[in-house]
């Protein structure tokens, strides 16, 4: 028969019947902080600001140790590229349009170069979007198709050029450019004047507006 070995039973129990602390109870194991409660370690004094002292990779550039009003105003803005990621950027993008300029021009001998942009063709083109987004490129006897809120857009896109550029253009520029947005307005004017009347009398469609006049 087996020899039967004796066994102690140890009460680890902390708290009698009645809810008293046990005094022969073992103490309890202190529990690892929660990380709620863990309070952040400050870096050394000088390792943010004295980036001078600091050589190699290591050293912290000045635009992020003080950031800049617009950075402060603008948290969610993005680092501006580099002047070298700018110029590869560039330099990829013209050639790019190089060979797709020539693989057109292989497959349509006849075809034109396409006009480098320049400021005139940038006013022009966003005066003509609104003024097709106000129907003025229908076919006579066609419905016009009228779009007021990309055409409001458009009008302010021209408003935005204005201000933005108020006082770094030349005389002609400036001119085309008032031009542009004061008939783009107007047009607009004309077009909301039309639907209001068509609805008020429940007639057919607006005609379309007489059309550009500065474009060249």
């Amino acid at each position: 028969m087996a020899e039967i070995k004796e066994f102690v039973v140890n009460d680890r129990r902390k708290f009698t019947p009645e809810g008293d602390a046990r005094p022969d109870a073992p103490p309890s194991e202190p529990k690892a902080p929660r990380p709620e409660t863990l309070q952040p370690v400050a870096p050394p004094p000088d390792q943010y600001n004295s980036s001078a002292k600091l050589n190699g990779p290591q050293a912290v550039p000045d635009r992020l140790a003080e950031p800049t009003a617009e950075a402060e105003a603008n948290p969610e803005l993005p680092a501006p590229p580099t002047d070298e990621q700018t110029n590869q950027a560039k330099a990829a993008y013209d050639a790019t349009v190089d060979r797709l300029d020539t693989a057109i021009r292989a497959s349509n001998p006849n075809m034109e170069r396409m006009p480098e942009m320049t400021f005139d063709r940038l006013i022009q083109s966003v005066y003509m979007q609104a003024i097709l987004q106000l129907g003025g490129g229908a076919e006579p006897g066609q419905t016009p198709q009228i779009d007021l809120l990309g055409a409001r857009q458009s009008i302010d896109m021209l408003a935005v050029l204005a201000d933005k550029t108020k006082g770094n253009l030349s005389t002609q520029e400036d001119q085309l450019l008032q031009s542009a947005l004061f008939e783009a307005r107007m047009g607009f004017l004309e077009m909301t004047q039309l639907l209001a009347r068509q609805a008020a009398s429940k007639q057919g469609p607006p005609p379309p507006p007489s059309g550009p006049s500065i474009v060249r």
